[in-house]
């Protein structure tokens, strides 16, 4: 019998996707059997550019299953995470949701900040990269980390590297050097083998450590 599901269109990649994989597979071993084994999925973007840093920010410092559980939790208290239910929320509704005392502080302050700055993720998608970051980290709850969070994930930056990131850390011990540590060095001498692509070498090595895409 056939479905009357309506099978659901692929999220479409950025637009240097093609370029960046056939580039990152010619030169990289590892990149080339990791592009090879997730070739099903992309790098997506969810749009909405307080939606992005809310979950960065709830997801610092913590497991992405940690994350996830916290972000359930929070649309089930508040419906839609948008700058209008957060600054509306009480910070026991957020903290019920396991967010902590400062966390909770963090996302109402992006809240007020998004309503008072009506088109400011417009105006932050025409800075290049660097200038961007030292904006974002303007903003309290908002380090290096986050902002490059939404370079990837909101902008799709292409040549983004967050080298303070565990999960992408322990992909490439795991990847280049079977497990162990490697200097921090050799770290950034890997990495350059994949400019001007680091953004996807990176989405490629987060991909193998989760079951499931990462996505902010």
């Amino acid at each position: 019998m056939a479905s009357n599901l309506k099978k659901q269109p692929r999220p479409a990649h950025p637009p240097y996707w093609p370029e960046a994989t056939a580039a990152l597979s010619g030169r990289d071993r590892v990149m080339k059997e990791l592009i090879a084994r997730y070739c099903d999925s992309v790098l997506t973007c969810r749009g909405d550019a307080f939606f992005t840093l809310a979950r960065a920010i709830a997801g610092q410092q913590i497991s992405v299953k940690a994350a996830d559980s916290v972000w359930k939790k929070l649309e089930t208290a508040l419906g839609v995470v948008a700058p209008a239910s957060v600054a509306g929320a009480t910070t026991r509704q957020l903290r019920g949701a396991g967010l902590s005392q400062q966390k909770a502080r963090y996302l109402r302050e992006l809240a007020a900040f998004f309503r008072a700055n009506r088109g400011i993720a417009a105006r932050w998608r025409a800075l290049p990269d660097e200038a961007l970051i030292k904006e974002l980290v303007r903003l309290d709850g908002i380090g290096r980390w986050t902002a490059e969070m939404f370079l990837i994930f909101h902008l799709r930056r292409p040549d983004v590297f967050p080298q303070a990131d565990l999960g992408l850390l322990k992909a490439i011990h795991r990847h280049y050097n079977n497990g162990n540590p490697i200097e921090k060095q050799d770290i950034m001498w890997i990495s350059d083998r994949w400019r001007p692509w680091r953004t996807v070498a990176t989405w490629y090595l987060w991909r193998a450590l989760d079951p499931e895409p990462v996505l902010y």
